[in-house]
């Protein structure tokens, strides 16, 4: 069992190292790509790539080659990145634990209203830059294309996710009689357009579904997060005896039961000296 952590780290370290160079050639592919919603998340696959890459290589040759230099590199960055992942974990809960779509009467949809989310997302969603990227990758995708041949029975009768919701239609209680005199109407009634390059895209309600899109793959992924946490302990915990056995064989090459001198405590002389005078007594 001596050398069992050693071998059982290396392992996994050839297993995320080997799982690595996919992540970054997606991200090299997306970086070439001209696709806006796709570049748009190139930058963190190949961030995760390269970090998992050279963690992953520290770790498989610290392990396997007893380098204890590059196991203690190993173990630094991974506490590293497990408080990273904390730290990641909580501001995301803080962040969407507000939201949520309100009811419509008579319909099976929701609709959503930027102003039930958290500060911090508001200001950086309503970013023009920001915004202008994801709306690019919105009509890239003909999320829009899908509800356009609905008839009014379809509005009645079937759901919509929320980016449908917000940015396909205007809302729900917009009223564009002319001969109805109508005193307060949503802003975002005015911002509506049926031009199929324009609609609701500029309105607060399709922030808000992109929020609420967000805020639900954020929870969907809340338990793989966990998972990830206890996961990278449980390496993490095998690491440091991997370390420990690398550095035993660095400091003892014939084993840990080779006898070696030894500097006496600070007690031994005082204990002989006293021993010494019970002697002489009895």
């Amino acid at each position: 069992m001596y050398r069992f952590s050693n071998t059982l780290i290396g392992l996994l370290n050839l297993f995320t190292l080997l799982a690595s160079i996919p992540i970054i050639g997606a991200g090299l592919w997306m970086a070439k790509n001209s696709t806006t919603c796709e570049s748009f998340l190139q930058t963190p696959l190949l961030v995760i790539g390269f970090v998992v890459l050279v963690i992953s290589l520290a770790g498989f040759i610290g392990a396997c080659f007893h380098v204890a230099c590059a196991l203690w590199v190993y173990l630094v960055v991974m506490l590293l990145l497990i408080a990273s992942l904390i730290g990641l974990t909580i501001f995301g809960y803080g962040v969407t634990s507000k939201g949520g779509g309100v009811e419509v009467p008579g319909r099976v949809y929701k609709e959503y209203h930027i102003e039930d989310y958290s500060l911090w997302w508001r200001k950086r969603i309503e970013d023009p830059g920001y915004w202008n990227t994801i709306k690019r990758c919105i009509l890239g995708s003909n999320t829009c294309a899908k509800v356009a041949s609905w008839t009014p029975l379809d509005y009645m009768q079937r759901d919509m996710s929320p980016i449908q919701s917000g940015c396909c239609k205007p809302p729900t209680a917009c009223t564009y009689n002319m001969d109805t005199v109508v005193n307060y109407q949503d802003p975002d009634c005015y911002k509506w357009s049926n031009d199929p390059t324009l609609l609701c895209y500029e309105c607060d309600s399709c922030k808000a579904g992109v929020l609420e899109n967000i805020r639900r793959n954020w929870h969907k992924l809340s338990l793989f997060t966990v998972f990830m946490l206890v996961f990278l302990i449980l390496i993490y915990s095998i690491g440091c005896c991997a370390f420990r056995n690398t550095r035993a064989e660095r400091d003892y090459p014939y084993g840990q039961n080779r006898i070696s001198k030894i500097r006496p405590r600070w007690d031994y002389y005082w204990w002989r000296w006293l021993h010494g005078r019970k002697e002489q007594l009895y």
